[in-house]
């Protein structure tokens, strides 16, 4: 199994944690794990050097604090396995001009550009490349990944038809149980760390505890004064209960129980709360790797040491069913 996430923030946004990070975690368990860094994809779009710099070193270290144990997981960043690029080139010559610009996500980003680069037209393959290097038949995505998995499906059957059988063609992991974290400020959109979010919209997994308590007595709701749960007609609501529901485990029945006849401060207050005591101890592992660089450093170099084995003879072996010519040994 195989996920990654991009270093396109100082913090990932709460609605990562929630919804994929913390699934991570739990799929350690009974699965052979890679969580990489995604710093290729990053350069997709404008970027500043230093910035993507810092930013992917606490990428890695918010994962470490989040749950993810490189004991148990291969932890590692993107670049720092150069089979990743060799692959989506590979896998680019057999992946249609048509097939890539029919992904919506490059239709939603290329309106946001000023200039277009080739990288985000073919982020997809890159991101089927990620996957198949490590023969991965699990993929943890949100439906707005679901497009571009089913291209790395037919990217893998497209290369097993014409070369033999070597990528198994990945199926969607998307847990029943992940939470929806809508954005504060416009609770019909999802939570991002992008542009289209407001910086009282997006709760993020570092925010300080006042920013936290700010950005809750600020989260839209609705002029009905009742608490319950129904993302059509409340969606700002639905959305704090999901988010109380996320932290503390209660079930969303019985919080819409527990909060009958009290009014929405009552509420923000509480989600406030159990958002910064669930989410204290990861900022202090998260300070306590930033603090150490050279060990975090060494632990990505580990993971990437650990995905090469790997990925090192599965494009070897795509390389030669695709008729490329192994180097001779020195």
């Amino acid at each position: 199994m195989l996920s990654g996430i991009q270093p396109t923030a100082d913090s990932f946004h709460f609605g990562n944690y929630l919804g994929a990070l913390r699934q991570w975690v739990a799929l350690q368990d009974d699965h052979e794990a890679f969580y990489c860094v995604v710093d290729l994809h990053a350069i997709t779009v404008e970027y500043e050097p230093k910035a993507l710099r810092e930013r992917t070193r606490r990428s890695a270290a918010q994962l470490l604090a989040a749950g993810i144990d490189p004991e148990r997981s291969t932890l590692f960043v993107q670049s720092h396995v150069p089979e990743h690029a060799q692959l989506a080139w590979v896998l680019g010559c057999i992946t249609g001009f048509g097939e890539a610009g029919r992904m919506t996500q490059f239709k939603d980003k290329s309106t946001r550009q000023e200039q277009v680069s080739v990288g985000l037209f073919t982020y997809p393959v890159l991101q089927a490349a990620d996957i198949l290097l490590y023969l991965a038949d699990r993929v943890p995505v949100g439906e707005d990944q679901r497009q571009h998995l089913e291209l790395a499906r037919d990217i893998a059957q497209r290369f097993n038809a014409r070369y033999g059988e070597l990528f198994p063609p990945p199926q969607a992991a998307i847990p029943p149980t992940a939470a929806r974290i809508s954005d504060l400020q416009d609770p019909t959109r999802k939570m991002s760390t992008s542009s289209l979010s407001s910086e009282d919209g997006r709760l993020l997994m570092l925010d300080e505890p006042d920013a936290i308590r700010r950005k809750f007595r600020r989260a839209v709701t609705d002029s009905e004064g009742t608490i319950r749960h129904d993302w059509n007609a409340k969606p700002g609501v639905s959305n704090l209960l999901e988010i109380l529901h996320g932290v503390s485990g209660e079930e969303i029945p019985a919080l819409e129980a527990r909060y009958a006849g009290q009014g929405y401060g009552h509420l923000k207050n509480d989600v406030a709360e159990a958002v910064i005591e669930h989410l204290a101890p990861i900022r202090e592992r998260h300070a306590a790797l930033m603090a150490d660089t050279a060990e975090l450093d060494r632990l990505m170099a580990v993971g990437a040491s650990r995905a090469r084995e790997i990925a090192a003879p599965v494009l070897a072996e795509a390389k030669t069913r695709m008729g490329l010519l192994p180097p001779a040994s020195a």
